[in-house]
């Protein structure tokens, strides 16, 4: 049910700032407008032409809160759909709280979050799928997750599946128009044509299920674990990484007794570093909660960065080799990279020797001087390789959602039994139970099938002025 009342919200962040934009949607918005508006040229907000600025003063009675600027946007051709007015005034909280509290009195309400995107979705300004990149678009953090989420915002993965949707959907129209002529023993459905088209969706299905394994990592970041002997430079590493003082650097074994985690954008690319408490035998009872931690970060991690010094590596390198395995074996489908670190101490044979030792282990292998910052672009670069960037060039279609991929997966299971039903020469009223709910999964994404329940808890997240 679109509601047609007015509603009011701050759309740019809260707090003081140089403006502020004041959002009001709804029927009678530009008549609210108008009733607080008193323009320098006497004009008339309601006989004003759509997409246009006008430039006066917000009038509480005969009291002048503030000089705004007012923009109009006349429904259907607004954001929402709805004639929307946006005020902008200055950015003093006082200011926006006396004018927000003006137009509530005026007849309007406080805005739900994400109430504005859920009006452009129910008016069908936008597909439920691009709804949600809005939300998307909002939180993203670096290049990567904003290519993604524009992409789905101008409807490039919905466009995907309406148009998949839209051929099964002709499908399963004739084989229900088989049913009602049962006793007369048509086909109105090629079977050929439609094995073929059950082939097409079940593969783009496929490639979009497998996207989101590397759209999930862009999404959220890609967590890297730096692990190794307490004191052997993690935490100066993770200082030169981001190129600032973050974590806390001492002289004292074991000073990080917790992870520490902070993020950093390569190429693009948002990877998640934490540092972790060292692996090492111990009876200190906090210090063996961090260790344990470790491992249970390298279990969440993508990537382990495993650093070691390189003076100390001299005299017990078989230690370090047997820790390596360790990790290897314990994790053997993660990328591990071993970082020699204080690699400015050492000349270059015994660099050579270092390496020569650690080639049977087949592990990237990256030397570095975090102290003196030696051969951290190297590493930024070694780390960039494990992310799979093509899909991105190629400018391909990018599921990050995990609704979304749960209904895609849905969608799969329901189109392999149609498949199987085609190839077993199964009965059309069966398929056609299956074609139904593959239907269903699809409309769940685009919201051509939906609930109140859903859209509740898709735009809760939202911020209150989107």
């Amino acid at each position: 049910m679109i509601s047609n009342d007015s509603i009011v919200a701050l759309a740019t962040p809260s707090g003081a700032g140089a403006i502020a934009i004041i959002r009001i949607s709804g029927e009678n918005a530009i008549a609210i407008g108008h009733s607080v508006f008193k323009s320098i040229k006497n004009k008339d907000l309601r006989n004003q032409k759509t997409h246009t600025l006008h430039l006066g003063h917000i009038m509480d009675e005969t009291k002048t809160l503030d000089e705004v600027l007012v923009s109009i946007f006349k429904g259907p051709n607004s954001y929402t759909g709805e004639n929307t007015i946006e005020i902008s005034c200055h950015g003093s909280t006082y200011i926006q709280q006396q004018i927000i509290q003006l137009l509530l009195r005026k007849g309007c309400r406080m805005a739900d979050p994400g109430e504005f995107t859920l009006r452009a979705f129910l008016n069908g300004k936008l597909d439920l799928s691009q709804a949600e990149a809005v939300a998307d678009l909002i939180s993203s953090d670096n290049e990567a997750s904003h290519q993604i989420a524009m992409q789905q915002m101008r409807g490039g993965f919905s466009n995907e599946i309406a148009k998949l949707r839209e051929e099964l959907l002709n499908f399963a129209s004739l084989i229900e128009l088989e049913l009602d002529f049962a006793e007369e023993d048509v086909e109105f459905a090629d079977r050929t044509q439609f094995h073929e088209l059950v082939n097409r969706i079940e593969f783009v299905l496929k490639r979009l299920i497998d996207s989101f394994a590397v759209g999930n990592v862009i999404k959220n970041g890609i967590p890297v674990a730096i692990v190794g002997e307490p004191n052997v430079g993690k935490s100066t590493l993770l200082n030169a990484l981001l190129n600032e003082e973050r974590a806390i650097v001492s002289e004292i074994a074991g000073t990080t007794r917790d992870t520490i985690e902070d993020e950093l954008v390569i190429g693009g690319i948002g990877f998640r570093f934490i540092d972790t408490a060292g692996i090492r035998d111990t009876t200190d009872v906090v210090e063996s909660i961090g260790i344990r931690k470790t491992f249970e970060k390298i279990e969440q991690a993508q990537v382990v960065l495993y650093l070691f010094e390189s003076l100390k590596f001299k005299v017990q390198s078989s230690e370090y080799i047997i820790e390596i395995e360790k990790i290897k074996n314990q994790f053997p489908l993660k990328p591990l990279v071993v970082v020699i670190n204080k690699i400015d101490l050492l000349s270059e044979n015994e660099v050579l020797s270092i390496r020569k030792q650690l080639e049977p282990l087949d592990v990237k292998l990256e030397t570095i001087s975090a102290k003196e910052k030696i051969g951290v672009n190297e590493l930024k670069n070694q780390l960039l390789s494990f992310v799979n960037t093509g899909a991105l060039r190629n400018n391909e279609t990018i599921v990050t959602n995990t609704r979304h991929y749960d209904s895609l997966l849905r969608a799969l299971e329901e189109i392999q039994k149609v498949k199987y039903a085609l190839e077993t020469n199964l009965s059309s009223d069966l398929m056609a139970l299956d074609i139904k709910e593959a239907l269903y999964h699809f409309g769940m994404i685009t919201g051509q099938v939906t609930n109140d329940e859903l859209l509740g808890n898709i735009f809760a997240n939202f911020c209150i002025g989107k």
